[in-house]
């Protein structure tokens, strides 16, 4: 497993850079999925109980209805984790099996494209269906700079409270699908999840929104049918 050093951008123009990289990615036929949350929402969690799920077409006990997938349905992934420091995550995805690379920002708090582009360059995405980018752990910055990801996925976890969508609008308003994670933590936790999701829909109307559980599996079946899908239309130009 690699581990790179970024910096800022080699390039000033984020939004040219972001679209240029969109358009390679879908000349590859890869969906780069950009997972956006706040440090602790089990980003890496959900991500590893996924890629598992994704990459085991026979693992019928861990999701509902993976015991009936096709072999052709497996999905190839990779994954590009992104960090101030530490390598802790992209070497739990590394034992999944997932072709990963582990990047560092300098400080910087997101990923931009310049950044992504160049991380997808050193880890080699050459017949990659899915890769995803763990995006730095906070609300606010990586919600202001385009990855160039063809779908953007915000998780908000029940400890955090369903309040969010008051607090943190624009990343609500930037994401496709939000994964309202740790759901078996609900007994537990003041958290009304009609009004979340209420807050969440006046912001953005079309957004996906899974609640799920990785310990448990509740849930999972629905958003990983998602992600195939979002790698279906992408690969047939939707």
């Amino acid at each position: 497993m690699k581990v790179i050093e970024l910096h800022e951008s080699v390039t000033a123009s984020n939004d040219r850079d972001a679209e240029t990289l969109r358009e390679e990615m879908k000349r590859r036929g890869t969906l780069l999925i950009n997972l956006m949350s706040s440090p602790g929402s089990g980003k890496t969690t959900l991500l590893a109980r996924t890629i598992r799920d994704l990459q085991d077409e026979c693992s019928g006990e861990d999701s509902g209805d993976a015991g009936n997938r096709r072999s052709d349905d497996k999905l190839k992934i990779a994954v590009l984790e992104a960090d101030i420091d530490s390598d802790v995550d992209a070497r739990r995805m590394d034992r999944l099996g997932a072709k990963t690379i582990q990047v560092h920002t300098d400080g910087m708090c997101h990923m931009d494209a310049g950044m992504t582009a160049r991380g997808l360059g050193e880890l080699g995405y050459e017949g990659i269906d899915l890769a995803f980018l763990e995006n730095v752990g906070n609300l606010i910055c990586p919600a202001e700079f385009d990855t160039g990801a063809g779908k953007n996925v915000m998780i908000l976890s029940v400890p955090e409270g369903d309040d969010k969508p008051l607090k943190y609008p624009l990343m609500f308003r930037t994401s496709d699908a939000l994964v309202i994670s740790k759901i078996d933590a609900l007994p537990y936790f003041d958290f009304d999840m009609d009004a979340c999701i209420q807050r969440v829909r006046a912001l953005h109307p079309a957004i996906q929104i899974f609640p799920v559980s990785a310990k448990t599996g509740e849930g999972m079946a629905a958003w990983e049918e998602w992600l195939r899908n979002a790698v279906h239309n992408w690969k047939s130009g939707v």
